[in-house]
Parts: structure tokens; C-alpha cells; sequence
């Protein structure tokens, strides 16, 4: 990251008043007292930037862009907490040298490598290291998954986690296209590709081109027992080699917005690119009874950021027909959230599979 052009250096003694006040005006905070004093600051500069909360206003694609302009915000001011990382030869690991820190070396040599190869000193924004924390402990417990029987997916750090159940039980029951391997286009954690060999489908090909997430479904498809019919191969889209598939999934990023983050890469398709190539490419790599299954939120459209219109001339510009269409609505708990600038849209957002077939 960019350093901050202003660090202060405080302690216990600082105010969340003041503490907020710095922050919003840019100035960084290197934090130098008690880690749990830190975590209480972090805690408290949140509770004051979410008391500026957005006004709601009737257009839900304006509404939107306010949601994700206040998520920059808060991301922005609570990234101005520092705590120092060292990992000097006299460690052997990266540590945080304040009173009463934890243990993070094994959740920053997840995320950020060998301590051997970091630099001595460095800082992080207690924010990002939180979630570094976080990350190590979904990996190490897992994620269960009901369509794999309540077995674990453990992601990775900067990797999508299958904690939205939707799409993974959509592909867990549609009826399968007989013939010959599948292909599981931006595999992520793997969890599809599992899901594809646990109901019986011999060969599996799943692609990815984040070298964490391809390591990461590997891992999971060799905890899974999956190994002898799933293959993880590095790619943009679909398998070197022009090989076709009787079933190709796809599970896209699901709003054409531009990510601030590495995570956001698995929610914003700039461009609807993923979408788009994978729709382009689809006829020519199915097998002439092969089906392409979509699997797609409508939120895009109940935010106005895509129309269906546009996604149904994509299909068929594309040389594709609509066969069917299974859908599923969410049960994640921000569809109850009132609170939330998108609740009437989450409210009725709908999951679907869509059943592609050559024209």
C-alpha cells in the first residue's frame, strides 16, 4: 500500500473524538499503546463514521453508487489505525510488538508470505489485519456446505468464501446433462467443481487466474476427496487446448462495477467482462447436446446497472438458447436488514441458473 503522507503517533491516551477527527483530515494514527486499546478505537472511529449514513433516494442505481461511495469512506478512515509488523531475524516471524498482541504469524505468512522475506519493520492498518485474522480462522475451521453433505471448504485469504449458499444448491440439483467432462469456469474455492465430482461427474476441469484461488482449490479438492476427478488448471476463461465439455459452469461476478479490493473482484465484473467472455466463448466449447449453466444474480437489474434485456441479447449473440431456468431467492441476513441502502433490492433479488444450449 501507499504510505500516508501525515503518521502521528498515539497511545491509549487519544481521544476517538480527536482520533476521527485526524483520520477524516488524512492523518494517519500509528498506534503505540495496548492492542486491545487499539481494537476499542478501531471499534469507536466506526460507530462515527457510520453515523453518516447516506440519504436513501428513489433511484436504486444512484442509491447504489452513494452505498459503495460510503463503503470507500469508511474503508478510507478506519485504514488510518496503524499498528507496527515486524519480522526481524531475532523473531523468526512476522509479529505485532505491542502489549497484549496476539499471535499473527501464521494468518500474515497466509496472507502476505514468509516473514524471512518481509521487511524488518513495516505497517499495517489494524483494519486489514483483522481480516487477515479473520481469513486464517475460516481457513483453518472451514466453511460448511450443505450440497457437499456438511463437509468443509476452507478458503484462503483473498478468496471468495461460499457463505451465500444460493448458487452452490442451485448447481447441487439441477438435472445433469448426460455425456462425457465439465468444466468450472473461475473455480474460486473449488466448492462447484466438488459439488460437480460429488454427484458423479468422472472428470472435472476447473479454472482460475488468481494463484491463491487455484491453490486454494486444490487444497479443497484434496481435502475433499475430490483429487482423482477434479483438475485445477491456470486460465483466464475456459482449458488450454480447445477441448469441449457436454457441461460448463460459470458463476460470474454478479454487478458490472469496478472492484476497490482484491475480495471485490469475486462481486464487480467491470464491464461485465467475465460475464461477457465466458457467454462469446460458450458455443464453441460444448459438445453438441452440452449445456452451459449461468449462474446469475438479478441484482445487476434491480439496481439498473443491466438491463435483462441486454443479458438476454448477449445470449443470443452469442449463438446460445435458453433451455431452462431454475431460480432461488436469498436467505443471506441482509435481505431483513431495513438499515441497509439496498434493502428493497436485496429483498427481491433472485438467483438463477441458466440453461444454455447451442442454437
Amino acid at each position: 500500500m501507499r504510505p500516508p503522507r501525515h503518521i502521528r503517533v498515539v497511545d491509549d491516551r487519544m481521544p476517538a473524538d480527536a482520533a476521527y477527527k485526524l483520520a477524516c483530515e488524512g492523518t494517519a494514527l500509528l498506534w503505540r499503546g495496548d492492542y486491545h486499546g487499539a481494537r476499542q478505537l478501531l471499534s469507536a472511529l466506526g460507530r462515527r463514521v457510520d453515523r453518516k449514513q447516506p440519504k436513501a433516494g428513489a433511484d436504486p442505481r444512484e442509491r447504489f453508487h452513494r452505498h459503495r461511495q460510503a463503503q470507500s469512506r469508511r474503508a478510507r478512515v478506519l485504514g488510518m489505525l496503524l499498528v507496527p509488523l515486524d519480522a526481524g531475524p531475532e523473531r523468526g516471524a512476522h509479529a505485532v510488538p505491542l502489549r497484549r498482541a496476539p499471535d499473527v504469524s501464521e494468518a500474515c505468512v497466509e496472507a502476505y508470505g514468509p516473514a524471512a522475506g518481509a521487511p524488518e519493520h513495516s505497517l499495517v492498518p489494524l483494519r486489514e489485519l483483522l481480516g487477515v485474522v479473520g481469513a486464517h480462522e475460516w481457513h483453518r475451521r472451514g466453511v460448511p456446505v450443505p450440497a457437499l453433505g456438511g463437509d468443509r471448504v476452507h478458503p484462503a485469504y483473498g478468496v471468495f468464501a461460499p457463505v451465500r449458499g444460493e448458487y452452490v444448491d442451485l448447481v447441487a440439483r439441477a438435472e445433469l446433462p448426460p455425456g462425457g467432462p465439465a468444466f468450472d469456469i473461475g473455480t474460486g474455492t473449488g466448492v462447484l467443481a466438488a459439488v460437480l465430482a460429488r454427484r458423479g461427474v468422472a472428470r472435472v476441469v476447473a479454472t482460475d487466474r488468481d494463484e491463491r484461488a487455484l491453490a486454494c482449490a486444490r487444497d479443497n479438492v484434496r481435502r475433499l476427496g475430490a483429487g482423482g476427478q477434479v483438475t485445477v488448471v491456470a486460465s483466464d476463461l475456459f482449458p488450454p487446448g480447445g477441448e469441449r465439455a457436454s457441461l460448463v459452469v460459470c458463476n460470474p461476478p454478479w454487478l458490472p462495477a469496478k472492484p476497490a479490493s482484491p475480495l471485490e473482484h469475486a462481486v464487480y465484473d467491470p464491464g461485465s467482462r467475465m460475464l461477457r467472455g465466458f457467454l462469446s466463448g460458450l458455443a464453441e466449447r460444448l459438445t453438441p447436446d452440452g449445456e452451459g449453466w449461468l449462474i446469475l444474480s438479478d441484482l445487476a437489474e434491480l439496481l439498473r446497472l443491466r438491463t435483462r434485456e441486454e443479458l438476454t441479447s448477449w445470449i443470443a449473440a452469442a449463438g446460445l438458447t435458453v433451455a431452462g431456468r431454475e431460480d432461488i431467492r436469498p436467505r443471506h441476513p441482509r435481505t431483513a436488514d431495513a438499515s441497509d441502502l439496498l434493502h428493497a433490492e436485496r429483498a427481491a433479488e433472485v438467483t438463477s441458473l441458466w440453461r444454455l444450449r447451442r442454437m
